[in-house]
C-alpha cells in the first residue's frame, strides 16, 4: 500500500485544523473555541478507493497540520521532507489571506519542485460568511493549481470527494515515482 505524507498549510485561523479533524474522521474536541496549533498535529488514517489510475486504490495518508504562525518558520524545513503532496487552506474573505498564500507557495511548493497535480488550494468559508464560489484574485503562480471552495455546513461530502481526487492524484505521482525507480534498478 502507498504512504503519502500531505501537509496542510496556511494562514493562522483559516480552518485547517476543522478541515484536517473532518477529511480525517478525526474529531479531537467538541467546542468551537480558537485553539492555535503548536508546530504541527499528525492525524493518520486510510483512504479507499481513490478514483485515480493508480494500481493501489488504498492510501496511508499522513496529514500534517501545520501551524500556520511565522514563528514557527525554523521547522518548516523538517516538516518538508520527504512530503508528497501539499493542500493550501485559506479563507478567501480575508484579505491578508489572499497575499500571504504567495509566501505559502514559494516556501513549500516552488521550492520542492512540486507538480500542480501534488497541490490544492483550499479556499475555506467560515460558517456563515455567505460564500462566494468565483475563483479569488490571486498571484498569477497559483492559477495553475487546483483550487476547491469549501463549505463544510453547506457541502461537506463534495469537499471530501475532492480531497479524494486530489489523494488519487498524488497516489498516482507516487506509483510512477516507484516505478521509475525499480526500473532503474532492473536497468
Amino acid at each position: 500500500m502507498l504512504k503519502a505524507k500531505i501537509l496542510l498549510i496556511g494562514p493562522s485561523e483559516c480552518g485547517k485544523t476543522v478541515l484536517a479533524n473532518f477529511l480525517s474522521d478525526t474529531v479531537e474536541s467538541i467546542g468551537t473555541d480558537y485553539s492555535p496549533t503548536q508546530g504541527v498535529r499528525i492525524l493518520e488514517f486510510e483512504s479507499q478507493s481513490l478514483g485515480s489510475g493508480a494500481k493501489d486504490s488504498a492510501c496511508e495518508v499522513e496529514l500534517w497540520d501545520c501551524a500556520g504562525d511565522f514563528k514557527f518558520e525554523a521547522c518548516w524545513p523538517a516538516l518538508m521532507k520527504d512530503s508528497n503532496g501539499i493542500v493550501v487552506v485559506f479563507n478567501p474573505d480575508i484579505p491578508s489571506h489572499l497575499k500571504e498564500v504567495e509566501t505559502w507557495y514559494s516556501t513549500f511548493i516552488s521550492s520542492q519542485g512540486l507538480l500542480a497535480s501534488q497541490c490544492l488550494l483550499i479556499a475555506h468559508h467560515k460558517p456563515g460568511s455567505g460564500a462566494d464560489t468565483s475563483r479569488p484574485q490571486l498571484a498569477s503562480q497559483l492559477n495553475k493549481l487546483p483550487l476547491i471552495h469549501s463549505n463544510l455546513e453547506e457541502d461537506a461530502e463534495e469537499v471530501r470527494q475532492e480531497f479524494r481526487r486530489y489523494l488519487g492524484n498524488v497516489a498516482q505521482t507516487l506509483s510512477e515515482s516507484r516505478e521509475r525507480e525499480e526500473m532503474s534498478i532492473i536497468a
